[in-house]
């Protein structure tokens, strides 16, 4: 490949190459040189980050028309090699002279440490598509680190598709400890486009087999997934599901009654918007949680398979109200069974208590708000079997549950009802594994850096505290910056695609070194850089074609029926 240059300082920790100008070498391939010290041989494993080339012998620019006209110059190119590996482990620079070659195979893995993971998972491929790099699973499976953040140019940063092959690829990889009890739950903010997890990709290509056949991948869709969809907007009239590209029975529309909404605490989750309104009411939101859990404790008392609860409703005058200084009567315990009614329980409730009434009244105004907005999601499940309807992540290996056509507090309230449920149900068996992964994108409407709101609070702790108990985050955004510090922090795995020219810039993204920072903004689709706590730099790396359909269009349809074609024309 070339050899170390004397005209340029070479360390411990990098040095420069001068190539043969025939030499196939890119930015990205790893390198070895080998040279002598005092206590003997050592190999400098690298990867050249730059490769500059120029005019040896010039000194004006304009020397570039003149070399044409015979100025005796000569080209020179050069690499930048960053130093990754030191074996033995003695830090001494390379000589000039010594002589620089690509390396792979084994040594590609031990130049990126990937011969010391015990256990491991294909990231994807390098850029030269000759490699596969792997991640570290012990740094994912909370051995020694958990959960994955990724950013990136929504539309080219290609968050969703890597977030599923990276799915796939754990899920396929032989380093789970029990894979077939392992699940994922996605939420899908953006259209339909993971509702065909379970459907072959008909654009796959066979390079792209070939590539998974290189990482030991199965190149087949997800065969264990389930997918949720919102019932559509009638409260009272039989439930739905609001969904176009699959059919009915395809899907599950789900909801909560009024009496799990009520025994689990989920009024919180009405109030997500991050703002300061938000954390003056929590007070009095958690009072009225309280009152309201009582109440689903004392129906399940009576019918413990009911949906309903037992509540007083309050009785506004004709004509007055508060603002009057009439006092307001309540009427006897009713049965609650939709979002409505329960409204109305809640005022009695909250005037019953002991806060303001200019905190009552803007409490009710948000919650009047939501009463069309979520009286589909919250509601009587009439003749339904809402057992059939909840949301039961371990039903199957991947649950899809999708967010699209809810209003925002809708898509807050799903969110933060399914991430407490996981939560308290993993954290219930006592036992990291099997694993759970969630995939959560917009992070920054869910957990932005400023303000409160219940479901950045639980955010925070499952990636703070989720890996002790097998929850492990996958989070995405467009823009970490505006995201809560320690949701971004914590991750194990950062990885970035195609990033903003001024979002590039951030404090968050410290950890790409200059050059990969300039490579982040021209990112192409399916390229991503990748940085986990084995290897000291980030490494570029692709990813073939889904194998799995990312819209309709895609899903490859049946073998058509011979006999049946056979019989058609016959007749």
């Amino acid at each position: 490949m070339g050899r170390v240059i004397g005209t340029q300082d070479a360390t411990p920790l990098e040095f420069w190459v001068w190539l043969d100008e025939t030499e196939p070498v890119q930015q990205d391939e790893m390198i070895v040189v080998e040279t002598d010290t005092p206590v003997g041989p050592i190999k400098l494993f690298g990867m050249v980050d730059i490769i500059r080339a120029r005019h040896q012998g010039s000194t004006f620019d304009s020397d570039v028309v003149e070399a044409e006209r015979g100025l005796p110059v000569e080209l020179s190119i050069a690499a930048h090699v960053r130093v990754t590996r030191i074996d033995p482990e003695y830090y001494y620079p390379p000589r000039p002279g010594d002589q620089v070659r690509v390396v792979s195979g084994e040594e590609y893995a031990k130049a990126l440490f990937m011969d010391k993971m015990e256990r491991k998972f294909p990231l994807g491929l390098a850029l030269s598509r000759k490699e596969v790099v792997y991640g570290n699973l012990d740094f994912l499976n909370g051995r020694k680190g958990a959960h994955i953040n990724i950013s990136g140019v929504s539309g080219i940063a290609t968050k969703t598709t890597y977030t599923t092959f990276l799915l796939h690829s754990l899920l396929n990889c032989g380093a789970l400890s029990d894979p077939a009890n392992t699940h994922a739950i996605i939420f899908n903010v953006k259209g339909e486009d993971l509702l065909f997890l379970d459907k072959k990709n008909n654009q796959l290509s066979p390079g792209d087999i070939a590539e998974y056949e290189m990482m030991e991948l199965p190149a087949e869709a997800f065969d264990s997934v389930q997918f949720y969809v919102p019932p559509v907007d009638n409260g009272n009239g039989p439930i739905q599901p609001r969904v176009g590209a699959r059919k009915a029975d395809e899907v599950t529309p789900y909801f909560w009654t009024v009496r799990s909404f009520c025994r689990d605490h989920l009024l919180r989750y009405l109030f997500t918007d991050a703002s300061e309104d938000s954390s003056l009411l929590s007070t009095l939101v958690y009072q009225v949680e309280r009152r309201l859990s009582e109440a689903a404790e004392e129906a399940e008392k009576t019918d413990p398979n009911g949906a309903s609860v037992f509540l007083q409703l309050r009785k506004r005058k004709s004509g007055k109200g508060e603002e009057d200084g009439e006092e307001s009567a309540v009427e006897p315990p009713q049965e609650i069974r939709d979002f409505r009614s329960l409204i109305g329980a809640i005022e009695a409730i909250a005037s019953s208590t002991n806060q303001a009434s200019g905190t009552i009244g803007a409490f009710m105004r948000r919650l009047y708000g939501t009463e069309e907005k979520m009286s589909s999601i919250i509601r009587d499940p009439s003749d339904a079997d809402p057992q059939r309807h909840m949301i039961n992540w371990r039903a199957k290996q991947v649950t899809v549950v999708s967010l699209t056509g809810l209003y925002e507090v809708g898509k807050g309230f799903v969110v933060g009802s399914v991430l407490q449920q996981i939560q308290e149900e993993k954290e219930a068996t006592g036992s990291a594994e099997p694993l759970c992964f969630i995939v959560v994108d917009e992070l920054n409407r869910y957990a932005p850096r400023d303000g409160w709101s219940p479901i950045r609070e639980r955010l925070l702790e499952i990636a703070e505290r989720g890996r002790s108990s097998g929850t492990i985050l996958i989070g995405a955004q467009q823009t970490a910056s505006e995201v809560e510090r320690r949701i971004v922090a914590n991750p194990a795995f950062r990885i970035v695609g195609r990033l903003d020219a001024a979002e590039a810039e951030r404090a968050e993204y410290g950890f790409l070194p200059p050059t990969l920072r300039q490579r982040a903004k021209i990112l192409t689709s399916g390229r991503m850089i990748v940085s986990q706590p084995d290897i000291p730099t980030p490494v570029p790396v692709c990813f073939p074609m889904p194998a799995w359909a990312t819209r309709a269009e895609e899903v490859e349809m049946p073998p058509p029926n011979l006999k049946l074609a056979k019989v058609r024309r016959s007749s």
